[in-house]
């Protein structure tokens, strides 16, 4: 079964951007995900089976922060659950890729439910990024 065989639904998340020709770079290069569909304003991007969308948008609204474990984390932000080996090949990636991260990758919640690594980045039109990896997947929506 493929992820388009899926019964879990796929999700279709748009987010705006002020140059596709930097996004095409950041996600198409950086982040290697496969390019879909496109037009002068829009770029259609493969997100681990789910449809995510770069729209020309040059003007942004303010960003807003909120406390999570001691770090100030971007609001919106959006990203994946990585296994632990994945996230970690995505890190070296982003490094090697002189990445700046508004939260470099670090274990959160350290010995507590919901242990995970996380990183956040701002790809080039400032959306926030993260991605996580839990120490047990079990403890994805543990309360």
């Amino acid at each position: 079964m493929t992820v388009l065989d899926s019964p879990i639904p796929r999700f279709h998340l748009a987010v705006p951007v002020d140059d596709l020709a930097a996004a095409r770079r950041f996600y198409g290069e950086v982040l290697s995900l496969e390019e879909g569909r496109s037009a002068d304003t829009w770029v259609d991007w493969n997100l681990h089976g789910h449809q995510f969308v770069t729209h020309l948008a040059p003007e942004r609204a303010q960003r807003i922060h909120n406390p999570v474990d001691g770090h100030d984390v971007p609001v919106p932000h959006f990203g994946l659950i990585l296994t632990i080996e994945r996230f970690h090949e995505l890190a070296e990636r982003l490094g090697a890729a002189d990445t700046e991260f508004v939260i470099e990758p670090y274990v959160r919640f350290a010995g507590q439910k919901g242990e995970q690594w996380t990183m956040f980045l701002l790809d080039p039109a400032g959306n926030a990024l993260e991605f996580k990896a839990f120490a047990d997947d079990s403890q994805v929506f543990a309360v």
